[in-house]
């Protein structure tokens, strides 16, 4: 009688599957994530200069429009600022600070998800790379020693790949959780920076500012003909 072969994981290939859906996963976070943090980069000095043209010269209803026309995070935080300019530095502070709560989180969000999908990738190679190995240990319990050979080459052929794109998903994973976080980082310092820098030049040309010739749609809150 022909020896019944022990029970084994019956893999037959499908684990290879769960790394490919991990780096998918990696690889449209990521370009998601490019799509709206590149934009939303910008040259913070030429940015704090054109808003200081206007402060200087009293036109805030021009630093306004100009910070209207700009469709990225710190251009909406410092125009919520500008629109207190009537009011002390603590209430322009306190504007800016609440859109910044806003702007800040949808800066940040999905990045560290790639350091999950990181982890996740290589646990699913190593995984298939476990099912593998038992497949073509599996292989060896088989009399016929053609289909063993056969068998076991594709045992470890199978563990072989699932560990190299387990690798391949973790690696990619990383390496673009840190670029984005590297830019989110980049794009939080320059709105400290150039907030505080808004902030000054309020401070110190409120005086200039003549409120009553700002138009109603650039009219500062609190503002009355």
């Amino acid at each position: 009688t022909r020896p019944t072969s022990p029970p084994h994981f019956p893999a037959r290939g499908w684990a290879l599957w769960l790394t490919p859906v991990c780096l998918g996963f990696a690889l449209g976070f990521t370009i998601e994530r490019a799509m709206y943090l590149y934009p939303a980069s910008l040259d913070k000095a030429e940015f704090t200069a054109k808003r200081q043209k206007c402060i200087t010269a009293g036109d805030v209803a021009g630093a306004i429009k100009v910070g209207s026309a700009e469709h990225n995070p710190l251009a909406r935080i410092v125009k919520q600022g500008l629109l207190k300019v009537n009011r002390p530095d603590e209430e322009v502070q306190a504007a800016m600070d609440e859109t910044a709560l806003r702007e800040l989180p949808l800066i940040e969000r999905r990045t560290p998800y790639l350091g999950l999908l990181a982890n996740v990738g290589m646990l699913c190679g190593l995984f298939g790379t476990v099912v593998g190995l038992i497949t073509a240990f599996g292989e060896v319990a088989k009399a016929d020693a053609a289909s063993k050979a056969t068998g076991l080459a594709k045992g470890i052929e199978e563990a072989m790949n699932c560990t190299a794109f387990g690798l391949i998903t973790a690696v990619f994973a990383l390496l673009m959780m840190g670029l984005l976080n590297g830019k989110t980082q980049k794009i939080i310092d320059d709105i400290n920076a150039a907030t505080v820098q808004v902030l000054k030049l309020v401070g110190g040309n409120r005086s200039k500012v003549d409120l009553q010739n700002i138009p109603a749609e650039y009219r500062p809150s609190g503002c009355k003909r």
